[in-house]
């Protein structure tokens, strides 16, 4: 999404009429809950998480630009943080992909992305379109252990048009669980399959995520949850967001992160 709104090729408002299914070469891609054709604007298609309309957007984008930006979000290489063996994940590439790439790389299928990757591409979000090199340690006795080295990906107006979306998410889309009160919350929600022995991908077996940005007003905090094998629940909406929810909240509380929601009025 945030290739292509920096490539002028949508607006969050821009809207697809949406079939129930899409056929990419070999592959018949669904969603995760059945629906009828239904038209739904770019910022709907995040908060609802809609596989078709992620897949209509990236194709619009085209294989090669979407190759491009996956490499300048920094997926599939290390992050370069200070500690050993950290994994470079997996992405790709261009001239391995099929057909049907272009219909399940933008839904998290055919990619491997680790935490600290997926949190460190919301960061620059949260940075208004700077890619930050992240850090395990901030300051040894009292000095900056490092000076951070940042670049930037993408454009601050860009970078607020995808918060104000992800804000979205959690006001009324699939990450309503990691609301706090008295804040602003911005994020996303994940439901990965994991892959089986056999090279395919699971239909019992999940990893649910949130990552989250707060405030969102101006954000302190980028904060990923991964579940591994969720048991209740697959969905990350319902089981890492909650999670989030009471980790961020006594973050703030213990950071002294002051409120940045106003109170809703009682009628």
């Amino acid at each position: 999404m945030t290739a292509a709104l920096h490539d002028h090729l949508v607006t969050p408002r821009t809207t697809f009429k949406l079939p129930p299914t899409l056929q990419v070469a070999d592959r018949v891609i669904h969603e995760s809950h059945a629906r009828g054709t239904e038209l739904m604007s770019v910022r709907q298609i995040v908060e609802y998480s809609s596989n078709i309309g992620t897949i209509t957007v990236a194709e619009r984008l085209g294989a090669g630009r979407l190759a491009s930006w996956i490499n300048r979000f920094g997926f599939g290489k290390p992050t370069g943080i200070d500690f050993p063996g950290e994994s470079s994940g997996f992405a790709l590439p261009l001239d391995q992909w099929s057909g049907s790439t272009i219909g399940t790389v933008p839904i998290g299928h055919g990619i491997a992305v680790t935490p600290i990757q997926m949190a460190r591409a919301y960061s620059a979000i949260a940075n208004g379109g700077r890619l930050v090199e992240p850090h395990l340690i901030e300051r040894i006795g009292g000095a900056d252990a490092e000076r951070l080295r940042s670049h930037r990906i993408v454009s601050r107006a860009v970078s607020e048009q995808m918060l104000s979306m992800l804000r979205g998410v959690v006001l009324e889309g699939t990450g309503t669980e990691a609301a706090i009160p008295g804040y602003t919350v911005a994020g996303k929600t994940g439901t990965a399959a994991k892959i089986d022995p056999d090279g395919r991908y699971s239909t019992s077996r999940y990893v649910a995520s949130f990552v989250g940005l707060v405030p969102a007003s101006k954000p302190r905090l980028v904060i990923m949850v991964m579940v591994d094998e969720p048991r209740a629940s697959i969905w990350g909406g319902t089981v890492a967001a909650p999670a989030f929810k009471e980790i961020a909240s006594f973050n703030l509380q213990h950071l002294e992160i002051p409120p940045d929601a106003l109170p809703t009025k009682q009628r």
